[in-house]
């Protein structure tokens, strides 16, 4: 057995300090007529966080899991239930064919950008060619992190790199109540890519790099290619555990693959070759199919350009428009492909000599 690494983690916060960090979020003068009442809630927050309740309310695994008598966090089991029904609709031969259509930019008209953005105008020319070929779109705007109340995509934790079994499909390091740590959407968005047939990424380039709306999901997706879908194998997070399961041999199950994709990437300046390749490189990594040469894109929009202009610029290239439908097209055409048994994905005849 290896041995497990320790140190790093830094002290957990005295009562003073939790005090501090609890109170800063009612910063408005308008809590101070409910200030007794915030204190019974602090001391209990408190006692969670001392405690380390993670998962205040949990249910037996029951039957098919490894240990049926552990406890699983309630919200972990709805999200489980959630994608094997998810899947076994997916792979129904009877339901409609269905494509996320996901929105990479951060930027909305309900922030301070006050815009839309161009990545948001992309998504919809997707969603009306993807209707006009008879399949169903499913619009993730991610731009929602940054517009609504309390949503977030917690940043993944890297329990993979301790060892695969250690990363449950779906994720369970969220939600952690005793380190308030909840609002998370990946449960929802796990789900909506389960469902999907087919993804098609619309995004800009920020920084030579995918924005970090996307980058978020794309970190948490990482269950998703390997995962472990038992957490009571593991008796949760339990490192040394996880390591012998790895040790003694694990299958790297490929939750997503077969899923058709298509990528638009759009950038002003510089990064976008660079990005859609980066992202094809990860959707291909985690067994979903190319669309083929028409189902990917990066092209410039106003090339050093004013930004003030950029949606004129993009009403007047119409060849660019045209090809974003064309990738909604060609992921159409994929998936119907896929469904109907005319394309096999190598993965599914092939056995990877060192999986991971």
């Amino acid at each position: 057995m290896t041995t497990v690494r320790k140190g790093q983690a830094p002290a957990r916060l005295e009562r003073d300090e939790f005090h501090r960090k609890f109170i800063g979020q009612f910063y408005d003068p308008a809590f101070d007529a409910v200030s007794g009442e915030l204190a019974k809630v602090e001391e209990i927050a408190w006692q969670a966080y001392r405690d380390k309740r993670k998962a205040p309310r949990t249910v037996k695994a029951g039957p098919g899991f490894a240990d049926p008598d552990y406890d699983l966090s309630i919200e972990w089991k709805a999200t489980r239930d959630a994608l094997l029904a998810a899947e076994q609709k997916q792979k129904d031969p009877r339901t409609p064919s269905r494509v996320l259509v996901i929105n990479a930019s951060a930027r909305n008209d309900g922030t301070c950008p006050s815009e839309i953005s161009k990545t948001w105008r992309m998504t919809n020319m997707a969603k009306e060619t993807l209707a006009a070929q008879g399949i169903e779109a499913d619009v993730l705007d991610l731009s929602r992190l940054t517009s609504d109340y309390d949503r977030h995509i917690h940043p993944c934790k890297a329990c993979v790199s301790t060892a695969m079994p250690l990363c449950h499909w779906p994720c369970s390091c969220y939600p952690n109540h005793s380190e308030r740590q909840t609002g998370d959407w990946m449960n929802e968005i796990y789900e909506r890519w389960v469902a999907a047939h087919g993804i098609i990424i619309m995004t800009p380039v920020y920084w030579y790099q995918t924005p970090s709306t996307l980058k978020l999901m794309i970190d948490r997706l990482v269950c998703a290619d390997g995962g472990n879908p038992d957490p009571s194998s593991t008796q949760g997070k339990d490192p040394e555990m996880a390591k012998k399961i790895e040790l003694d041999g694990w299958d790297y199950p490929k939750h997503l693959a077969g899923r058709a994709f298509g990528l638009v990437v759009h950038g002003d300046v510089a990064g976008i070759e660079g990005t859609r390749r980066s992202l094809s490189d990860w959707l291909n990594w985690m067994g979903l199919v190319d669309s083929g040469s028409f189902g990917q894109l990066d092209r410039f929009i106003g090339y050093y350009e004013s930004y003030a202009e950029s949606h004129d610029v993009l009403d007047r290239d119409t060849a660019f428009q045209e090809e974003v439908r064309n990738v909604a097209r060609a992921v159409a055409l994929a998936v119907k492909d896929v469904r109907a048994g005319r394309v096999v994905p190598p993965d599914d005849r092939l056995s990877d000599p060192r999986p991971k």
